[in-house]
């Protein structure tokens, strides 16, 4: 049998009206900050179990393993609750592009940014 979800980290969990919070993931030694993603407490419990990020499809509404398909996987180092509950910081040892598009992050299009003055 699979271990459940820690009690304690379950209650905490703030979930949106679809069940999900939000994921934050970040390479783990830069601090490099490179998607966003959906999870649900099933997907929260498979990653903290296998060490593999698992995230719910919001669109394809099914969970995904990032790299299954790819080959570019994410190895998670730590897992992180924010302060209201509603957030998760995954931290990772990302294997080639983050991004669906084929880029490392996922924050690509800078739309602002301070100019030296």
């Amino acid at each position: 049998m699979v271990p459940a979800l820690a009690p304690e980290v379950a209650a905490r969990l703030r979930r949106d009206p679809a069940g999900l919070v939000a994921a934050i993931v970040q390479q783990h030694d830069t601090g490099e900050v490179l998607m966003l993603a959906w999870m649900d407490e099933e997907a929260l419990r498979r990653t903290v179990t296998t060490g593999r990020a698992t995230y719910w499809s919001r669109s394809r509404r099914e969970y995904w393993v990032k790299g299954a398909t790819s080959g570019h996987h994410q190895y998670v180092r730590s897992v992180a609750l924010d302060c209201d509950g509603d957030a998760l910081l995954v931290k990772v040892e990302q294997v080639g592009a983050a991004c669906h598009t084929g880029t490392r992050t996922c924050f690509t299009d800078v739309i602002f940014e301070e100019k030296d003055q």
